[in-house]
């Protein structure tokens, strides 16, 4: 029923299963933090494919350390849930893990981490933790 806890959920499998790639049915908010996700580092690659499927479909390579195989990805937690809406205002946004992990929010000037959110001053929907 939530395609957010869905999509978190098929890449949290993935890195358990030690998948080099994994594959989503895409949305808007899933593109968006999956560019998220990319940014800060945590994913290698991405693409979007847009097939004959009416939704499409969001192609993920993940990141692991060659040296010690382990994931760049700890955990990945989701945090507003539709039973339960979180949402955070510019003043309080959550440090996730002391500032070494990301939180990743749904705003009105679209999806981004908490320090993007906090420098332009804007509150939002607190998605999920990724560290």
């Amino acid at each position: 029923m939530d395609p957010i806890a869905d999509f978190l959920t098929r890449v949290r499998n993935a890195i358990k299963a030690k998948h080099r790639i994994v594959v989503v049915p895409a949305s808007n908010i899933k593109k968006e933090i999956t560019k998220v996700l990319y940014d800060q580092g945590f994913i290698q690659n991405y693409k979007f494919e847009d097939d004959s499927s009416a939704q499409g479909e969001i192609k993920i390579a993940l990141k692991y350390n060659p040296e010690t195989k382990s994931s760049a990805i700890t955990k990945l937690e989701r945090i507003s849930t539709p039973g339960l809406r979180k949402y955070a205002k510019a003043d309080d946004m959550p440090r996730v893990l002391n500032g070494l992990g990301v939180a990743i929010l749904s705003t009105s000037k679209g999806v981004m981490t908490n320090k993007q959110a906090r420098q332009e001053h804007i509150g939002g929907e607190v998605l999920c933790y990724v560290y």
